[in-house]
């Protein structure tokens, strides 16, 4: 999510076939280059996208790329952190010119934009039944940056029950989103395991015999997981199930599902930080452990079995429920808290965790040591490790983190580390036959989009609603006229329905290309998604959306069981 230098990308890992524990390739979101937009396009649309009589649109101060950054520019590595050099005078130079060349992206181009990475799964049916409590889920992402930092997992449990979802949003590069994409589930399905299944897949390694999957990934057909990391991922993943069976007495016990996501979370940002620090004598492998501990990445997991709904989330993105009333309206339910300077309980968790003489230093500017936006996250070793530790790991690393200016800046005030934790909130909830669907979502949705509106446009698009129910028009005398631009909206509203068979798609339309009546305006989506890569971060932040929909005759049932 940082336009900030990370470690910069040196390879990218093709799709192949996992070890046997994997039962597929782990997914990680495709990088979207926009391939109608290139070359001599790219010049086209750069002029219309400058010159706009919509001030909010496209002619914005520069300053507010300041207020988009994961980390605030510091004088000691400000130069990494600006955006292209001179973008702001070419806008100020399109701005006079009197006969702009106009250009938009047509409805097919904005459409192959949209779905290029959407994704959808329906839960299968046994004897034309579905018995889960989950329908299926669409999902959906649109870059910002270049390539996209951020990444999103959906998983079923095939050794447990369940289903985990989960989206990540990466800050200075993508390295940590990526890796923790990949490996996340595999720690929470471990932890979820009982004694005797862990001793069956450690015995199963040690003799070398095939081993059933325990995860079965839902993915977008061009996702792709690091196979040169794979093995380095299994050893770190067969350590933890030692660990847990070692430590595990053998005697029957129900699994505590909260405990079990806290401890996945934390094992493997320990991991993660510990790769780091070994390194690795394959020289691919050692920069690579070091760029997935020295970026970031916010988590927010759900886990659904049955009626039972936990939400483990570490940093900034949300889960909202969609909840549909008795008179068929929608109400949005927050299950999960911003880890961020806007949360009073995490500004007194960090004060109460440093001395008082770094009270007022702790947080600068809303931010974590005046850099950094969440509070909690995985890998951003930086605000993690001691500073002796920081600089030998570097000085012995691979000559590009070495001569890289960000790996090397201390950040202020950096007196009694970690400043930093992984661990995440998990909040619980049981589903009800009202609860028809959950939202994940990294913060580009949500600062683009009340979760009210969310919730609306996302329950309306699953139920058609807003197609048969009357206009209101609040006791107002309206025109003839008026009254004709209301139908046409609906009408732009249903053909919107239409033309969007993913949900998560529909929901990234509007909040690109919503004007200020909260209807998707065409000229706005189209200037929105034409702009290069040099000014979308200006604008708006990767979006990745997961829109779960529950299964409510099958809540109704478990909930009648009980009665």
């Amino acid at each position: 999510m940082c336009v900030c230098p990370g470690p910069r990308r040196i390879g990218i890992p093709v799709r192949t076939s996992s070890l046997p524990l994997f039962s597929d390739a782990m997914p990680a979101p495709t990088q979207l280059f926009f391939p109608l937009i290139r070359n001599c396009e790219l010049s086209r649309i750069y002029g219309t996208a400058c010159y706009c009589h919509h001030k909010h649109l496209c002619c914005s101060p520069p300053y507010i790329a300041q207020n988009r950054l994961r980390y605030t520019p510091h004088p000691a590595y400000a130069t990494f952190c600006r955006p292209r050099e001179n973008w702001w005078q070419y806008t100020q130079g399109r701005r006079y010119a009197s006969t702009p060349q106009k250009f938009y992206l047509t409805p097919p181009q904005v459409n192959s934009i949209l779905k290029a990475n959407e994704y959808s799964f329906k839960v299968p049916e046994f004897d034309g039944k579905n018995v889960s409590s989950i329908l299926g889920f669409d999902s959906n992402q649109l870059p910002a940056n270049a390539p996209i930092e951020d990444r999103r997992s959906a998983a079923t449990c095939l050794q447990t029950r369940g289903m985990l979802l989960g989206v990540f949003d990466g800050h200075a590069g993508c390295a940590c989103s990526q890796a923790v994409s990949e490996r996340l589930f595999y720690y929470i399905a471990v932890s979820l395991l009982p004694h005797e299944t862990l001793l069956e897949i450690e015995n199963a390694v040690e003799s070398g015999r095939a081993l059933l999957p325990i995860l079965q990934w839902h993915k977008h057909p061009n996702d792709y997981f690091s196979k040169e990391a794979s093995k380095l991922y299994f050893n770190s993943l067969r350590t933890y199930w030692q660990e847990l069976i070692d430590l595990n007495t053998g005697e029957s016990a129900d699994i505590d599902v909260k405990e079990a996501l806290i401890n996945a979370f934390k094992r493997l940002d320990n991991d993660i930080s510990l790769e780091a620090q070994v390194g690795d004598p394959n020289s691919f492998l050692n920069y690579l452990v070091l760029r997935v501990a020295f970026s970031g990445a916010t988590a927010c997991v759900a886990h659904v079995d049955g009626v039972d709904l936990h939400v483990a989330n570490t940093g900034d993105s949300r889960a909202m429920l969609g909840v549909q009333e008795e008179d068929g309206s929608w109400s949005a339910v927050t299950l999960s808290n911003d880890h961020n300077a806007q949360n009073e309980r995490e500004l007194e968790r960090l004060k109460l965790e440093h001395p008082k003489n770094e009270a007022k230093s702790v947080v600068k500017q809303d931010r974590l040591l005046g850099l950094l936006m969440p509070f909690r996250a995985f890998g951003d070793v930086k605000f993690k490790w001691s500073i002796d530790l920081q600089k030998r790991v570097i000085e012995s690393g691979p000559d590009q983190l070495n001569d890289n200016e960000y790996t090397k800046f201390i950040p202020p005030n950096y007196h009694t580390p970690p400043y930093l934790t992984a661990e995440p909130e998990v909040t619980y909830h049981r589903l009800r036959p009202q609860d028809k669907f959950l939202v994940l979502a990294t913060d580009g949705l949500w600062e683009t989009m009340h979760r009210q509106d969310v919730v609306r446009i996302v329950g309306e698009y699953l139920t058609g609603m807003h197609q048969q129910q009357p206009i209101a028009v609040g006791g107002y005398k309206v025109t003839l006229g008026q009254m004709h631009g209301l139908l046409t909206e609906r009408r732009a509203k249903m053909s919107s329905v239409f033309e969007d068979q993913n949900a998560a798609t529909h929901l990234i339309r509007h909040a690109v290309g919503n004007n200020e009546f909260g209807a998707v305006d065409h000229e706005r989506l189209s200037k929105m998604l034409s702009l290069p890569e040099e000014l979308a971060r200006m604008y708006r932040d990767d979006i990745t959306i997961i829109v779960v929909q529950f299964n409510s005759h099958v809540v109704g049932a478990y909930q009648n069981q009980e009665q």
